[in-house]
């Protein structure tokens, strides 16, 4: 690939970079809040190394490409003026190498979108710890809880705390594929979208929103096998729903703020 355009091609990426994480905050659907930095640097970084290829390549003296010898040939005639069949032109730039642009581009004018139900829904509820101390809950009514906070609750507190408790939650909405109803749901980040997992709560008792709706959801535990152990499902019948903006940090799952 010729140096001028591996310089427009370092700078768009750069700028890409810049554009998601310290204009806007499309990065927080791909990485943590923590990598951040990292991106800026980084996405500075390409910007300069561009712009230095690009001064340095129109410093440089002009060079053809080929290298030519003004030691005469065995017959006594001068050949440098006589191409060789094994010279080829490498400056042309392959076809492939133009879908580079592509990502460039993208993270500027179009971002893929964040992950959501469809990711949601073909993935296994990974992110809630076992084993976990429970303390008393506070005596908050309704309760904010966080999803992963709530089946842990239900499915491994032998107190059985939340029994009969009003709690309130905030997700997204994951249609069930199989015999209808719906997930309230959170994905969560390790690092990246890359190691994203996700912990859903069955809904019962309302229909569900579009896929991919924001909720605050409030309800109490619906029962069923053992609270406190894993037959304990993960689910709540639904008094209440609000439907809310997205959070700008989408893949945490954060405690809901209170109704006023």
């Amino acid at each position: 690939m010729k140096r001028h355009i591996q310089a427009v091609l370092l700078v768009l990426t750069g700028l890409g970079l810049l554009h998601a994480a310290l204009f806007t905050d499309l990065c927080l659907r791909y990485v943590k809040e923590g990598q951040r930095p990292v991106l800026i640097a980084s996405g500075a970084l390409l910007v300069v190394l561009g712009l230095a290829g690009a001064i340095l390549d129109r410093t440089a003296p002009e060079d053809d490409g080929h290298a030519h010898s003004d030691v005469p040939h065995a017959d006594g005639h001068d050949h440098s003026a006589v191409p060789d069949a094994h010279d080829h032109d490498h400056s042309a730039v392959p076809r492939v190498a133009w879908l580079l642009f592509l990502p460039a581009l993208s993270l500027l004018f179009f971002a893929p979108p964040a992950l959501g139900a469809y990711t949601a829904s073909r993935a296994n509820n990974q992110a809630v710890k076992k084993g976990q101390h429970f303390d008393p809950l506070p005596a908050t009514t309704p309760l904010p809880m966080t999803l992963s906070d709530f089946t842990a609750r239900v499915q491994q507190d032998r107190g059985q705390a939340v029994r009969g408790r009003s709690i309130r939650m905030t997700g997204f909405v994951t249609p069930a594929e199989k015999g209808g109803g719906w997930y309230l749901t959170r994905i969560i980040f390790t690092c990246c979208a890359a190691d994203s997992q996700s912990v859903k709560v069955r809904m019962y008792g309302t229909p569900a929103a579009p896929a991919n709706t924001w909720l605050a959801v409030t309800g109490t535990w619906h029962p069923g096998g053992t609270l406190g152990t894993r037959t304990a499902p993960a689910a709540l019948d639904v008094h209440r729903t609000d439907r809310i903006a997205p959070p700008v940090n989408a893949y945490t799952d954060d405690l809901p703020l209170t109704p006023s």
